[in-house]
Protein backbone atom coordinates (compact mmCIF):
# COMPACT_ATOMS: atom_id res chain seq x y z
CA UNK A 1 0.00 0.00 0.00
CA UNK A 2 2.88 2.51 0.64
CA UNK A 3 4.36 2.02 -2.59
CA UNK A 4 0.97 2.53 -4.21
CA UNK A 5 0.57 5.78 -2.40
CA UNK A 6 4.26 7.29 -3.12
CA UNK A 7 3.40 6.52 -6.77
CA UNK A 8 5.83 3.65 -7.44
CA UNK A 9 2.34 1.64 -7.98
CA UNK A 10 -0.73 2.40 -9.98
CA UNK A 11 -3.78 2.69 -7.25
CA UNK A 12 -5.85 -0.17 -7.03
CA UNK A 13 -9.46 -0.18 -5.95
CA UNK A 14 -9.54 -2.56 -2.49
CA UNK A 15 -12.59 -3.73 -3.43
CA UNK A 16 -12.49 -4.75 -6.82
CA UNK A 17 -8.40 -4.85 -7.88
CA UNK A 18 -8.71 -2.50 -11.04
CA UNK A 19 -7.21 0.73 -11.29
CA UNK A 20 -8.64 3.62 -9.13
CA UNK A 21 -8.71 6.35 -11.74
CA UNK A 22 -11.53 5.82 -15.19
CA UNK A 23 -10.55 8.29 -17.45
CA UNK A 24 -14.15 8.24 -18.54
CA UNK A 25 -17.74 8.46 -17.81
CA UNK A 26 -18.31 5.42 -19.51
CA UNK A 27 -15.43 3.40 -17.51
CA UNK A 28 -16.94 5.06 -14.00
CA UNK A 29 -20.35 3.75 -14.86
CA UNK A 30 -18.60 0.58 -15.88
CA UNK A 31 -16.73 0.35 -12.44
CA UNK A 32 -19.94 1.06 -10.35
CA UNK A 33 -21.88 -1.38 -12.36
CA UNK A 34 -18.85 -4.26 -11.71
CA UNK A 35 -19.18 -3.00 -7.97
CA UNK A 36 -22.95 -3.29 -7.27
CA UNK A 37 -22.67 -6.73 -9.19
CA UNK A 38 -20.29 -8.06 -6.09
CA UNK A 39 -22.49 -6.05 -3.68
CA UNK A 40 -20.60 -3.48 -2.94
CA UNK A 41 -24.02 -1.12 -1.53
CA UNK A 42 -22.72 1.87 -2.35
CA UNK A 43 -21.92 1.46 -5.70
CA UNK A 44 -25.59 -0.07 -5.91
CA UNK A 45 -26.74 2.97 -4.32
CA UNK A 46 -24.76 5.09 -7.13
CA UNK A 47 -25.96 2.67 -10.20
CA UNK A 48 -29.58 3.67 -8.70
CA UNK A 49 -28.97 7.25 -8.50
CA UNK A 50 -28.04 7.15 -12.19
CA UNK A 51 -31.35 4.87 -13.00
CA UNK A 52 -33.02 7.38 -11.03
CA UNK A 53 -31.81 10.45 -13.42
CA UNK A 54 -32.13 8.32 -16.40
CA UNK A 55 -35.80 7.95 -15.20
CA UNK A 56 -36.16 4.39 -14.31
CA UNK A 57 -37.52 4.76 -11.31
CA UNK A 58 -38.54 0.58 -11.13
CA UNK A 59 -34.39 -0.15 -11.36
CA UNK A 60 -33.41 2.34 -8.91
CA UNK A 61 -36.03 1.19 -6.89
CA UNK A 62 -34.82 -2.38 -7.05
CA UNK A 63 -31.22 -1.51 -7.18
CA UNK A 64 -32.00 0.82 -3.90
CA UNK A 65 -33.95 -1.67 -1.76
CA UNK A 66 -31.18 -4.43 -2.67
CA UNK A 67 -28.31 -1.60 -1.16
CA UNK A 68 -30.32 -1.07 1.95
CA UNK A 69 -30.90 -4.32 2.82
CA UNK A 70 -26.76 -4.44 2.79
CA UNK A 71 -27.63 -1.12 5.72
CA UNK A 72 -26.94 1.23 3.19
CA UNK A 73 -28.24 4.44 4.99
CA UNK A 74 -28.30 6.29 1.92
CA UNK A 75 -30.37 4.08 -0.16
CA UNK A 76 -32.87 4.30 2.91
CA UNK A 77 -32.94 8.00 2.49
CA UNK A 78 -33.67 7.88 -1.62
CA UNK A 79 -36.17 5.11 -1.13
CA UNK A 80 -38.22 7.68 1.65
CA UNK A 81 -37.91 9.73 -1.25
CA UNK A 82 -39.54 7.38 -3.90
CA UNK A 83 -42.12 6.71 -1.17
CA UNK A 84 -43.00 9.96 0.01
CA UNK A 85 -42.89 11.82 -3.90
CA UNK A 86 -44.50 8.68 -5.83
CA UNK A 87 -41.83 8.14 -7.80
CA UNK A 88 -42.17 4.97 -10.06
CA UNK A 89 -44.31 3.51 -6.99
CA UNK A 90 -47.63 4.40 -4.91
CA UNK A 91 -46.82 7.22 -2.55
CA UNK A 92 -46.97 5.52 0.42
CA UNK A 93 -46.07 7.47 3.96
CA UNK A 94 -45.47 4.67 6.06
CA UNK A 95 -42.97 3.31 3.92
CA UNK A 96 -41.67 6.76 3.68
CA UNK A 97 -41.53 7.62 7.04
CA UNK A 98 -39.76 3.67 7.70
CA UNK A 99 -36.66 4.40 5.48
CA UNK A 100 -36.27 8.08 7.14
CA UNK A 101 -36.01 6.14 10.36
CA UNK A 102 -33.79 3.60 9.02
CA UNK A 103 -31.63 6.04 7.23
CA UNK A 104 -31.46 8.22 10.34
CA UNK A 105 -30.38 5.17 12.47
CA UNK A 106 -27.73 4.51 9.78
CA UNK A 107 -26.48 7.88 10.74
CA UNK A 108 -27.96 9.78 8.02
CA UNK A 109 -27.99 13.59 8.94
CA UNK A 110 -30.49 14.41 6.10
CA UNK A 111 -32.81 11.77 6.68
CA UNK A 112 -32.86 12.49 10.29
CA UNK A 113 -33.73 16.31 9.21
CA UNK A 114 -36.24 15.43 7.67
CA UNK A 115 -37.87 12.98 9.83
CA UNK A 116 -38.00 15.82 12.39
CA UNK A 117 -39.74 17.99 10.14
CA UNK A 118 -42.36 15.59 9.06
CA UNK A 119 -42.59 15.22 13.22
CA UNK A 120 -43.25 18.97 13.36
CA UNK A 121 -44.87 20.24 10.03
CA UNK A 122 -46.94 16.54 9.63
CA UNK A 123 -47.29 15.29 13.56
CA UNK A 124 -47.38 18.37 15.36
CA UNK A 125 -44.93 16.96 17.54
CA UNK A 126 -42.98 19.68 18.10
CA UNK A 127 -40.81 18.25 21.33
CA UNK A 128 -40.04 14.87 19.29
CA UNK A 129 -38.86 16.87 16.26
CA UNK A 130 -36.34 19.10 18.19
CA UNK A 131 -34.65 15.79 19.67
CA UNK A 132 -34.10 15.02 15.73
CA UNK A 133 -32.63 18.22 15.22
CA UNK A 134 -30.74 18.17 17.73
CA UNK A 135 -29.40 15.23 16.58
CA UNK A 136 -29.01 16.34 13.42
CA UNK A 137 -27.49 18.98 14.12
CA UNK A 138 -24.73 17.43 16.35
CA UNK A 139 -24.16 15.01 13.48
CA UNK A 140 -23.12 18.62 11.12
CA UNK A 141 -26.09 19.30 9.51
CA UNK A 142 -26.55 22.82 9.21
CA UNK A 143 -30.31 23.08 7.90
CA UNK A 144 -30.99 21.74 11.34
CA UNK A 145 -29.13 24.10 13.70
CA UNK A 146 -30.75 26.71 11.21
CA UNK A 147 -34.04 25.45 12.56
CA UNK A 148 -32.98 25.32 16.26
CA UNK A 149 -31.97 28.58 16.26
CA UNK A 150 -35.53 29.49 15.12
CA UNK A 151 -36.57 27.57 18.07
CA UNK A 152 -34.16 29.18 20.71
CA UNK A 153 -35.49 32.40 19.26
CA UNK A 154 -38.68 30.98 19.70
CA UNK A 155 -38.33 29.59 23.50
CA UNK A 156 -39.01 25.74 22.08
CA UNK A 157 -35.27 24.76 23.20
CA UNK A 158 -33.43 25.55 26.30
CA UNK A 159 -30.28 27.55 26.21
CA UNK A 160 -28.60 24.79 27.88
CA UNK A 161 -29.85 22.06 24.87
CA UNK A 162 -28.79 24.85 22.06
CA UNK A 163 -25.76 25.59 23.93
CA UNK A 164 -24.52 21.50 23.59
CA UNK A 165 -26.38 21.40 20.01
CA UNK A 166 -24.18 24.00 18.86
CA UNK A 167 -20.86 22.93 20.54
CA UNK A 168 -21.84 19.30 19.03
CA UNK A 169 -22.31 20.89 15.32
CA UNK A 170 -19.23 22.67 15.88
CA UNK A 171 -17.31 19.75 16.78
CA UNK A 172 -18.74 17.56 13.96
CA UNK A 173 -17.94 20.22 11.38
CA UNK A 174 -14.67 20.71 12.52
CA UNK A 175 -13.93 17.27 12.46
CA UNK A 176 -15.15 16.62 8.69
CA UNK A 177 -12.15 19.40 8.02
CA UNK A 178 -9.31 18.17 6.02
CA UNK A 179 -6.52 19.58 3.31
CA UNK A 180 -7.97 17.17 0.82
CA UNK A 181 -11.26 18.69 1.51
CA UNK A 182 -10.33 22.28 1.50
CA UNK A 183 -7.91 21.52 -1.72
CA UNK A 184 -11.10 19.97 -3.60
CA UNK A 185 -13.41 22.48 -2.48
CA UNK A 186 -10.99 25.22 -3.97
CA UNK A 187 -11.04 22.92 -7.47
Amino acid sequence: MLREVKGSLQLKCLFCRQPTTPKTNEEVTLSLIKRAEADDPVATCQVGLRRFKEGNYSSALELWTKAAEMGDAESHNLLSYLYGEGKGVEKDEEKQIYHLEKAAIGGHSNARHQLACLESEVFGREERAVKHWIIAAKQGDVESMEVLKICYREGSISKEDFAAALRGHHAAVDAAKSPQREKARTY
